[in-house]
């Protein structure tokens, strides 16, 4: 065969365990057809009536016929979440955060992917500079969505400039086709003072609602700038003036496509709200949290959750609520520091024999315009917090972590950070109910 694909994991009563599949199975053919990737697998394994070929470890080969619900996965999982090796992204942008990353650290925190495969499978943002012509036709005929476009600007000449890359103007096309064939989208702005915002981020999104209803929303998120520029583009970042204006931009577009479509179609991240110091909008604004992954409703959501979790606890009896008693501390970013203080200021209302002690921590190893916990390092938590009285226990955020790893983007270990500070670590989950979960029902 000329292609086939190297079974990782069987989910425990999935189909495939029923066909008593194994990991090191090689998936040959499915209903006669070679697998290129995960397009291919997804679109393929959808049917009814299946026929897999497949090659044992041995080398003997099986041929099994399956009737299942339609849609329903066979619980198969592969070497290669694409089935295919990931492709790397073509564009030099300007405010690309990888070129943006010190020396020294794990070689595939420096791979730049561009694959529409995985703003499939992972919602990650795709240009479209790196799709063929095949690529935009199976996802055309696969119904592959919702497919996630970062658009950055509407105006051709501006986006090569920004991408670096003279087919970026003409790679908006696609999504022309995208809207015509009724393929689900969303779409980001990453904004850059001086060169996309402005009247030119009126004419993107002015632009960009035409794509509607199947463009269903639109964020716009500042650049992120780290200390490591030397030689790039001279990118400058926005004061609160400059916060305040680019919101007075998106709300006035808000109401305006409201009143033209029922939607405010294009969101702006938190982090806008935080540096004009504004409160963030109130949940119902941002219509189900569809660019929650991009920053946008992050604080909005967790503050609601936070809120309900609560309010279950008041309805504690005292004795219970007595009965919580412990010092500990929050560690945050600077982005989120005010909204902890305040709830830990809420929550020892409720428990008195509570202490939480909200530690913010400044992003001295990116720089200190990186505002976001995701972003912490742990020597920056490990110098920051030394000689501090902790309590017994300090707790932490998971998406300060690399992505199911203990360790931080710095290669500085969960564990080293406990010895290196003389506590116990606790992670806690990005959601409100998890923190005051954390904080009251968990030691």
């Amino acid at each position: 065969m000329e292609k086939a694909h190297i079974i990782q994991t069987i989910q425990p009563g999935s189909i495939a365990q029923e066909l008593e599949l194994e990991a090191g199975d090689r998936l040959l053919l499915v209903n006669g057809t070679q697998i290129g990737d995960i397009f291919d697998y997804q679109y393929l394994t959808q049917e009814r009536r299946l026929e897999l070929l497949i090659e044992k470890a041995d080398g003997e080969q099986w041929e099994l016929e399956i009737i299942k619900d339609e849609e329903e996965d066979l619980g198969i999982g592969f070497e290669s979440g694409l089935m295919d090796e990931y492709r790397r992204c073509r564009n030099r942008c300007v405010f690309c955060f990888i070129d943006q990353l010190p020396k020294g650290m794990r070689e595939p925190l420096y791979f730049k992917d561009d694959d529409s495969r995985l703003s499939f499978l992972r919602g990650n943002y795709v240009t479209l500079t790196n799709l063929s012509e095949q690529d935009v036709e199976r996802i055309i005929r696969y119904r592959l969505s919702p497919v996630h476009i970062s658009f950055h600007t509407m105006n051709p000449r501006l986006r090569c400039q920004l991408l670096r890359n003279p087919s970026a103007g003409e790679a908006l096309r696609i999504a022309d086709r995208l809207y015509e064939a009724e393929i689900r989208m969303n779409g980001q702005i990453v904004l850059c003072k001086g060169l996309n915002d402005g009247e030119e981020l009126d004419h993107s999104i002015r632009l960009l609602k035409d794509y509607l209803p199947y463009l269903e929303s639109v964020s716009v998120v500042p650049v992120g700038l780290t200390r490591y520029r030397e030689g790039l583009y001279p990118l400058e970042p926005f004061g609160r003036e400059d916060a305040r204006k680019v919101l007075g931009q998106i709300h006035r577009w808000q109401e305006r496509i409201w009143e033209e479509a029922g939607t405010r179609f294009v969101h702006a991240g938190d982090e806008w709200y935080i540096l004009a110091e504004e409160e963030v909008p109130e949940e119902g604004r941002y219509e189900g949290y569809p660019q929650l992954e991009n920053g946008v409703g992050m604080l909005r959501l967790f503050l609601e959750e936070f809120e309900e979790a609560l309010e279950a606890r008041k309805l504690w009896t005292q004795e219970e609520r007595l009965n919580v008693r412990e010092k500990l501390t929050l560690a945050t970013g600077v982005l989120a520091g005010p909204y902890l203080t305040e709830m830990a200021r809420r929550l020892t209302e409720v428990f008195p024999n509570l202490d939480i002690r909200v530690s913010v921590v400044r992003n001295r190893f990116f720089g200190e315009r990186i505002t976001v916990s995701g972003l912490l390092t742990g020597r920056d938590l490990a110098e920051q917090l030394a000689g501090q009285a902790l309590g017994s226990r300090l707790l932490l955020p998971e998406n300060a972590l690399r992505g199911g790893e203990a360790v931080f983007l710095d290669d500085f270990t969960v564990e080293e950070l406990e010895k290196a500070l003389q506590v116990p670590i606790h992670i806690v989950k990005s959601s409100g109910h998890d923190l005051v979960r954390a904080i009251t029902d968990e030691k």
